[in-house]
C-alpha cells in the first residue's frame, strides 16, 4: 500500500512541474496574440540553398515554419504570393 501512494505521490509532483500543469489544454492557446487565419496552410515559405526560392511554402505560422529550420542554414519568409498581394483596405 505504501508503494502504490509513494507511486501517486511522485506522479501528481511530475506532473505538476510540467508547463500547464500536465494539463493537455495546454498547448491549444499558447501564442494567442498570433493571428490564425483560416484555411491558408501556406503563408510563409522555407528558404534556402536546399529550397530555392519561394522555398517549401506549407507554413500556416512563422514559428512553425522557423521550427523546421532550426539547424539548418535555412530561413523563412513571407509567400510571395501573399506579399504582393493587393491591399484591401481603404484608398486615402
Amino acid at each position: 500500500m505504501l508503494r502504490v501512494v509513494g507511486a501517486l505521490v511522485f506522479a501528481a509532483v511530475i506532473l505538476a512541474g510540467l508547463p500547464g500543469g500536465g494539463s493537455p489544454a495546454y498547448g491549444k492557446n499558447r501564442h494567442p496574440s498570433q493571428p490564425q487565419a483560416a484555411g491558408i496552410q501556406d503563408r510563409y515559405c522555407l528558404q534556402g540553398r536546399r529550397w530555392g526560392y519561394p522555398g517549401n511554402c506549407q507554413f500556416s505560422t512563422y514559428s512553425q515554419c522557423m521550427a523546421t529550420a532550426s539547424g539548418t542554414i535555412d530561413s523563412c519568409g513571407l509567400n510571395p504570393t501573399y506579399a504582393f498581394q493587393e491591399w484591401k483596405g481603404p484608398r486615402w
